[in-house]
C-alpha cells in the first residue's frame, strides 16, 4: 500500500463514541440468518444526505438512486480503521460478479472536514476503488447525518503541531435500489460475507 496515507497519529474511540457503537450493534437488529450482516430492514430511515461530492458540488442520495449504497464515516488521516474497511468493500465488490459490480456504491463520508478537502478525499477513495466515492460537509449537516443513522463522531484537542484524532463508529450502513435501509456490515464481517450479501441485494428486483 502507498505510504501517501501513511497517519501521523494513533487513533482511538472516546468512551461515548464506544458505549454508543455498543448499543448500536447489540441486540437492537434481527439476527435473520439469511443475511451475513445485520438486518436493519423497517429499523432506520431510508438513505438522505446532500453534501459536497470530490468535485467540489453538491450531491444528494437521489442522484445515487438504483445502486446498491454502502456507507461509511470516516476520515482520510485514519491510521487503522478506515483503510482496513475500505479496502474489505473494495475487494468484496471487486469479486461480486461483473454485471453487478457497476451496481454498487461504496459511500466514504468524511467527518474530517477541516482537514478533508474534496481533492484529498478524491484521491484517497481512488486509491481503494473506482466504486467509491467520497463526500463531505460543514460539521453540523454531517452530525445531523450522523445522528440519523444513530451513530457519533467527535474531535480529541490539536496537539503542538495541530494534529487531532478523530473519533467514529467501524460499522458500514448498507441501502438497496430504492434507498431503503437494509443491513449493518460489522467490523469483523469477512469479505466473503460482505460480498454474499452484496449479490443478493444486487440481485433484488434488478431492471
Amino acid at each position: 500500500m502507498s505510504n501517501r496515507f501513511k497517519p501521523h497519529f494513533p487513533r482511538s474511540l472516546s468512551l461515548t463514541a464506544l458505549m454508543t457503537v455498543a448499543a448500536l450493534l447489540t441486540g437492537c437488529f434481527s439476527d435473520d440468518e439469511s443475511w451475513r450482516g445485520k438486518d436493519i430492514s423497517g429499523l432506520m430511515p431510508e438513505l438522505a444526505f446532500e453534501l459536497t461530492d470530490t468535485s467540489g458540488d453538491t450531491l444528494t442520495a437521489q442522484e445515487t438512486e438504483g445502486e446498491i449504497r454502502m456507507v461509511f464515516f470516516g476520515f482520510t488521516s485514519c491510521p487503522d480503521v478506515c483503510p482496513a474497511t475500505l479496502q474489505k468493500l473494495s475487494r468484496a465488490v471487486k469479486d461480486m460478479p461483473g454485471d453487478l459490480q457497476k451496481d454498487t456504491r461504496i459511500v466514504f463520508v468524511s467527518v474530517d472536514p477541516q482537514r478533508d478537502t474534496p481533492e484529498r478525499i478524491e484521491s484517497y477513495v481512488g486509491f481503494f476503488s473506482e466504486r467509491a466515492i467520497g463526500l463531505t460537509g460543514e460539521e453540523k449537516a454531517l452530525r445531523e447525518l450522523s445522528k440519523r443513522y444513530r451513530t457519533t463522531f467527535g474531535y480529541d484537542d490539536p496537539d503542538t503541531e495541530g494534529n487531532y484524532n478523530v473519533s467514529h463508529s467501524g460499522a458500514v450502513y448498507v441501502f438497496d435500489r430504492q434507498g431503503d435501509a437494509r443491513l449493518l456490515f460489522r467490523p469483523d464481517l469477512s469479505v466473503d460475507d460482505i460480498r454474499t450479501d452484496l449479490v443478493t441485494l444486487a440481485e433484488e428486483n434488478r431492471s
